[in-house]
């Protein structure tokens, strides 16, 4: 079975192909399809975004797709920046610029109101029109400085609850065993092993 990922972003792909590897399924992204859109992320929710890139790609590329949309959710700024999160500092804001800019709306606010959460949905489509959708949070607080040279995004700031250190701190595997798109993805796997399985059938069927 072929699965793509609906991402051009190598640290998401990394982290989405090392939880869902298995047996059968190849894992493949939007860097095997240079032709794939661009889709414009102007939902108001993370389901919109994640359904509309996954249809998008979808019909694109005639097989399996999956596509999220995941946000960090800041307590004391009213759950921003939410939706916004990738471009936080504006249109084509880095990774760094994002950041600096949340640092800076939280440099008043005491530990005690520093809690945050990642959310990620998940939508799951093939070209046919079957859809599937999943969520997964993971809630922590705000460190006032970044830490740690691993992850990407918010991930130097982000401290999960019961730790000390950053998810930027954490290797690859440590991460990935707690984070908000596992929770989701660990939501998929059976029904990707199942779909696998169901295809397996009918070829041996034919």
């Amino acid at each position: 079975m072929k699965l793509v990922v609906a991402t051009r972003n190598a640290g998401k792909w990394r982290e989405i192909q090392a939880i869902l590897e298995a047996p059968g399924l190849e894992i493949l992204s939007l860097r095997d399809f240079p032709k794939a859109p661009e889709v414009v992320e102007d939902g108001a929710t993370y389901l919109e975004n994640a359904r509309k890139k996954a249809r998008a790609v979808a019909e694109h590329c005639g097989i399996w797709t999956l596509a999220d949309d995941s946000g960090l959710e800041v307590d004391a700024l009213g759950g921003r920046p939410g939706v916004h999160s990738a471009r936080y500092a504006g249109e084509g804001a880095s990774d760094a610029e994002n950041l600096q800019k949340l640092l800076r709306k939280m440099a008043a606010v005491e530990p005690s109101g520093r809690g945050a959460g990642f959310r990620c949905v998940l939508v799951l489509r093939h070209p046919d029109g079957r859809e599937f959708s999943t969520e997964g949070e993971l809630r922590g607080d705000l460190a006032d400085a970044p830490q740690g040279t691993g992850g990407f995004g918010y991930d130097p700031i982000f401290r999960p609850t019961g730790s000390d250190q950053t998810l930027a701190e954490l290797s690859a595997e440590e991460k990935n065993r707690i984070s908000h798109r596992r929770r989701a993805l660990e939501k998929l796997k059976a029904l990707l092993r199942s779909i696998r399985e169901d295809g397996a059938a009918l070829s041996t069927q034919g």
